[in-house]
């Protein structure tokens, strides 16, 4: 892997393999067996709810499991402290903030679209729009890959309960500006879906063992996307 984390093959791809996970509830007792599941990886993603409303001890000790790069935004069961906690953390910090790795850009937002419940990291619809809007401007660079990291789903996409859809209305407009979602919070619908060029994947909650194996393949401007949710 070269220094910058993308894998550089002799056909002209570049490669990088990530481990995405979301929702482990202040839980860390599966990450090892996802890990040996995901297999060699060059980075994770970790899409919110590292703790159940605390202790933000919960959410290092997470991050400290992993021995390759992370990035991360705090779900809507996080407390909003937990942004001081994550920033002096060795985790990248994505919520309202970008990262280039080679010529895929990460971007991030954390929390969540109002809930019934009043939960400790909610945002207006509104907020998180215009917090998208800001990141997708300040990135956008011709034949970038652009991956989305958030807590929330998109409304309409892999966030489905019993009552319907309660993903974010927001995020839903930034499918098809992208070209990977990653996302949890919606423990029942998890999955992948595509829309258009968009790829969308709930992770499902890491503290059943779930995650995904994200491969992402690029030849020039060209990007393929695989997942491969795990179950461990």
């Amino acid at each position: 892997m070269s220094k910058r984390g993308v894998v550089h093959t002799s056909n002209g791809y570049e490669t990088m393999k990530i481990l995405a996970i979301s929702d482990a509830h202040g839980d860390c007792s599966c990450i090892a067996s996802i890990l040996k599941e995901a297999g060699d990886i060059d980075l994770v993603l970790i899409a919110g709810d590292l703790t159940d409303f605390g202790p933000e001890e919960k959410a290092v000790e997470l991050i400290n499991i992993f021995n390759k790069p992370v990035m991360a935004v705090p779900g809507n069961c996080d407390m909003r402290s937990i942004l001081g906690t994550m920033d002096i953390s060795k985790a990248t910090n994505l919520h309202n903030n970008s990262k280039c790795i080679g010529d895929i850009t990460f971007i991030g937002l954390g929390g969540s679209n109002p809930t019934p419940f009043n939960t400790a990291f909610e945002l207006e619809e509104n907020e998180i729009e215009s917090n998208l809007e800001r990141l997708l401007k300040e990135v956008e660079v011709s034949g970038n890959t652009i991956v989305l990291l958030t807590h929330a789903p998109p409304f309409g996409t892999v966030d489905k309960i019993p009552i319907g859809h309660v993903g974010s209305t927001a995020i839903r407009k930034f499918v098809g500006k992208v070209d990977l979602i990653v996302c949890g919070h919606i423990h029942e619908a998890r999955g992948v879906m595509k829309i258009g060029k968009t790829v969308v994947v709930n992770t499902g909650m890491a503290c059943e063992g779930h995650g995904a194996l994200i491969t992402i393949d690029k030849n020039g401007e060209a990007t393929q996307i695989d997942v491969k949710l795990i179950d461990a």
